[in-house]
């Protein structure tokens, strides 16, 4: 039985010296350059886009801010009716958060005295 061994892969030689620029490096290095500037560009475009959004959606909350302020100021109302939230016109579609708190009636503090306990075996 005779074993033939693969012939080995043949490595390019690697040459110490940098290469030579070409005309074709040239156009390479403006193509990389050119994509560089247009995504950079849009990106910019994006987070003008995005700051014009968020401006519009601060103004909103301080008309809102307003509108409720001076509807707390013209009329009080009782301590014990909760607070309701009120859609703005302008964004009715979308659910107002509100800050109210409503915590649990605590009128009767002591635990029950029937506790009864229940043992599992596994």
């Amino acid at each position: 039985m005779t074993h033939k061994r693969a012939p080995s892969k043949i490595y390019p030689k690697v040459s110490t010296l940098p290469r030579q620029r070409t005309e074709a490096d040239h156009y390479l290095d403006m193509y990389k350059l050119t994509v560089e500037k247009k995504r950079i560009q849009q990106e910019l475009e994006n987070m003008n886009q995005r700051r014009q959004r968020l401006l519009a959606r601060l103004a909103d909350i301080e008309q809102q801010t307003e509108g409720l302020g001076d509807r707390a100021e013209g009329s009080p109302r009782p301590a014990s009716a909760p607070a309701t939230p009120k859609q703005s016109p302008l964004r009715a579609s979308h659910s107002i958060p509100t800050s109210a708190v409503y915590l649990p009636d605590r009128a009767n503090p002591s635990p029950p005295q029937d506790y009864s306990t229940v043992v599992l075996d596994y």
